[in-house]
C-alpha cells in the first residue's frame, strides 16, 4: 500500500494476519493425528514383517537340521523289503540319511518297495559293523529303539517313550536313531552303547511291530516338535562334554566305600539320567564343576 507524507510517497508494507477458526484448528489437529496414526500403523508393520521374516528363517533353519542332522540305522537289515519301506516312512518325514549296517544286496525290492523314497536307498551309506559308522561319523546323542523294554532289573533299557522324546530331543547336534534286526532286534551291547532307549507301548499279547510301523510312529512324535528345535541358549550338550562328565562322576564314586557291583549300577543310573534330561552344554559344565568341588573336598578329608 501506497501511503502520501507531504510530497514523498512512502510505500507501508501491510503483515496480514490469518485468523484460523476452531473449525481450522480442528481440522488441522485431525490431519496430524490421521498422520501420526499412519507413522505408527507403518512402523508396527514394518516391524511385523520383519518379526514375521525372522520366524520363517528360523523355521527354515529347524527344518534344515532336521533332515540334516538325524541318521536312521538299520542294524543287520533281513530282507531287502524292509529297507525300502523303512525310505518309504523316512521320506514321509522329511528324513534323508539312511545307514546300512551289514545288510544284505539291494536287490530290486528295496527300490520297489521304496517308491518315492528311491533316494533314500540310492544314497544309503553301508557299513560292515556299527563300530565303523561311529568312528566314521561324529555322532553326539544314540537313540536305540526297541520291543522290549526293560525296568530297574534291566537299566540299559528303561525306555521313552515316542513323544517324550518328540518333545525332549533338538536336533542342533548330530543324532542316530537305530533300530535292529527284524527278528531279535538290538542286541543287549548295542543298547547298552546308546544314550536312551525308545519304546512303542504295545499289546503285550503281541509286543513286537513291523519296523516300518514302529519307525512312522517315532518319526511323526519327532517331525511333529520340530519346531521346537534350535532354541536359543539351549544347545545341547556335546558327547564329549557327557565322556567328561561321566568320567568324573565315575571318579568320585571310586573314591566311595561300596561295593564294585553297586559303583556300575551307580555309574549307569547317572548315565541315564544325564541322557534322559537331554542337558545343555552349560548345565553340563556347571555340574561338571560341582563334581570337581566334591572331589576335591573328599580328598581333603
Amino acid at each position: 500500500m501506497i501511503k502520501i507524507d507531504g510530497d514523498v510517497a512512502v510505500e507501508e508494507k501491510v503483515v496480514e494476519t490469518t485468523m484460523s477458526t476452531p473449525k481450522e484448528k480442528e481440522e488441522s489437529t485431525s490431519e496430524k493425528k490421521s498422520t501420526s496414526t499412519k507413522k505408527a500403523k507403518s512402523t508396527k508393520q514394518s516391524r511385523g514383517r520383519a518379526r514375521a521374516k525372522l520366524v520363517r528363517e528360523q523355521e527354515e533353519k529347524e527344518v534344515s537340521l532336521f533332515k540334516e542332522n538325524i541318521c536312521i540305522v538299520f542294524v543287520e537289515c533281513e530282507t531287502p523289503g524292509n529297507i525300502g519301506f523303512l525310505a518309504r516312512t523316512m521320506a514321509n518325514f522329511g528324513l534323508k540319511n539312511l545307514v546300512l549296517i551289514n545288510p544284505p544286496k539291494l536287490t530290486n525290492e528295496a527300490y520297489y518297495q521304496a517308491t518315492h523314497g528311491k533316494y533314500i536307498v540310492e544314497n544309503a551309506k553301508i557299513y560292515p559293523t556299527l563300530d565303523d559308522f561311529y568312528q566314521s561319523q561324529r555322532i553326539d546323542f544314540k537313540v536305540a529303539s526297541t520291543g522290549m523294554a526293560g525296568g530297574s532289573y534291566n537299566l540299559s533299557r528303561i525306555p521313552l517313550r515316542p513323544e517324550e522324546l518328540g518333545k525332549s530331543m533338538n536336533v542342533s547336534n548330530k543324532i542316530a536313531i537305530l533300530f535292529g534286526r527284524e527278528g531279535n532286534g538290538l542286541t543287549n551291547k548295542e543298547v547298552e552303547d546308546c544314550d536312551i532307549c525308545v519304546s512303542i507301548p504295545t499289546d503285550p499279547t503281541y509286543p513286537i511291530m513291523n519296523i516300518s510301523h514302529a519307525a512312522a510312529i517315532i518319526f511323526y512324535e519327532l517331525f511333529k516338535n520340530k519346531h521346537d528345535f534350535g532354541v536359543q541358549g539351549l544347545d545341547e550338550s556335546t558327547e564329549l562334554e557327557k565322556e567328561y562328565l561321566l568320567k568324573d562322576m565315575k571318579e568320585l564314586i571310586g573314591s566311595l566305600d561300596i561295593p564294585e557291583h553297586k559303583k556300575r549300577n551307580g555309574l549307569k543310573t547317572f548315565n541315564n539320567i544325564i541322557s534322559r534330561a537331554f542337558i545343555t552344554s552349560r548345565e553340563a559344565h556347571t555340574f561338571k564343576g560341582i563334581l570337581r568341588r566334591l572331589k576335591n573336598k573328599i580328598g581333603e578329608q
